[in-house]
């Protein structure tokens, strides 16, 4: 088993802090790219006189990256690690400056599926991205206290305790952020300032809210983590890192090309023009293989043949406090290694094959791995690997690592488990 290596964590902490929406996980997973050498194409563009070497492409919130040395043949197959930039939060709605009793407002919307009272008396900052005049992007990074949505004082609910909370959806998370009269186009005006761009060049907006607490250890041993978005930037982070060490190890012919696949929207579905039920991963791979490298038809038909998909996910631990949650025979925990994840309904992508792909890879990189299955009971969640194995017919496997409090504002894990997941995505990229 690999030596816990801390620095990992710690860059990874540092990712997740940069990170408050899925457009700068993106900037920031290009930027570490960028650093190691890889090139950026367009879409628009041809890729014909690309060369040989890491190249990335952005669509929106999401990214696709690559290796493909000059010598790389056309049917070689791809090794594609997937995950996704998104996570359950409030976001901004078109017409966002509301109030009421003397509060200004911040109008918001649901995404996904987010743990409601998780949002609830926190200090919440604002960040996103602006779209300008012809079509440019400008990120805002509000990192500071900004926003709160109170609870109600138990005094004016008395059997909170008792009989649980309650919140509607519409009425009870709308964050206060001044006092004063309701001023329209008051929070995309300071939205605008504090990127820096004029008022007037703003045309439209993607913004969301995020807690300001940074992430950090957890424990008498420093053995956990805590922190938001941690589904699934733990595995954005994992992929990103792998990739950059395939390229710089690389040597000779490829057996298969190292691909990250980071989509958006996957906590609404993943039918978007950049989630994994879109056509984005199936064009760049086409490309990848017609234009790049030169093949035609039959050999991207080959390459798909010889491709594997390991989709990487957040997963989840048993709960000391709700055992009963889990299945019994099935009992993964923090700090575990990554757990492969099955469901025979095709929750998850997971057949024997894909159990094998992944039992070969974790005893190379010499980590442990564990298991997940949802107890009959209980409906389990799902991720990209089935959208991905439908779309592409690739043989997939889902893996992720354990956490507590999913889709919380702010998510528990064990600080070994991103290193082990980011040197079993590694050792699958070799091969």
């Amino acid at each position: 088993m690999p030596i816990f290596d801390r620095a990992h964590t710690d860059d990874l902490l540092t990712f997740l802090a940069a990170s408050p929406t899925p457009y700068h996980a993106v900037a920031n997973a290009a930027a570490r790219l960028e650093a190691a050498g890889f090139r950026q194409l367009r879409q628009s563009a041809g890729w014909e006189r690309a060369g040989g070497g890491g190249f990335y492409v952005i669509r929106g919130a999401a990214l696709i990256a690559w290796y493909a040395p000059e010598n790389t043949k056309p049917h070689t197959g791809f090794r594609v690690v997937g995950a996704h930039t998104d996570s359950p939060n409030l976001r901004v709605k078109p017409l966002p400056d509301t109030g009421s009793a003397g509060f200004r407002q911040v109008a918001v919307e649901l995404y996904g599926g987010p743990l409601l009272n998780s949002w609830l008396d926190r200090d919440l900052g604002l960040a996103g991205r602006l779209v300008l005049r012809g079509g440019e992007a400008a990120l805002v990074h509000v990192d500071r206290a900004l926003m709160r949505v109170p609870q109600l004082a138990i005094h004016l609910d008395r059997g909170v305790n008792d009989t649980g909370l309650l919140l509607d959806k519409q009425q009870h998370l709308t964050p206060a952020w001044g006092l004063g009269p309701v001023e329209d186009g008051a929070l995309i005006e300071f939205a605008a300032k504090e990127a820096g761009v004029p008022t007037g060049d703003v045309l439209g907006f993607d913004l969301m809210l995020h807690d300001v607490t940074p992430p950090t250890y957890l424990g008498r041993d420093l053995e956990m983590i805590a922190g938001p978005r941690m589904d699934n930037l733990v595995s954005v982070h994992a992929g990103v890192q792998a990739l950059i060490a395939a390229a710089a190890g690389a040597a000779g012919p490829l057996s298969a090309v190292p691909v990250l696949a980071a989509f958006d929207h996957e906590e609404t579905g993943s039918e978007s023009d950049t989630g994994a039920g879109g056509p984005l991963l199936g064009n760049v791979l086409t490309r990848v293989t017609q234009a790049q490298l030169g093949g035609g038809a039959d050999d991207y038909a080959r390459a798909l043949a010889g491709t594997v998909v390991m989709s990487s996910d957040m997963s989840h631990a048993v709960h000391p406090n709700y055992p009963e949650r889990h299945e019994p025979g099935h009992r993964p925990r923090l700090n575990g290694g990554p757990a492969l994840k099955t469901n025979v309904n095709q929750r998850y992508a997971t057949d024997g094959l894909g159990r094998a792909i992944w039992t070969d890879v974790c005893e190379r990189a010499g980590i442990p791995t564990q298991y997940f299955v949802g107890k009959n009971s209980l409906p389990c969640g799902t991720t990209i690997g089935p959208i991905t194995a439908a779309k592409l017919g690739v043989t997939t496997f889902d893996v992720g690592i354990t956490s507590l409090s999913m889709h919380s504002a702010r998510e528990l894990g064990g600080a070994d488990d991103p290193f082990l997941l980011a040197s079993a995505a590694a050792a699958f990229f070799g091969g």
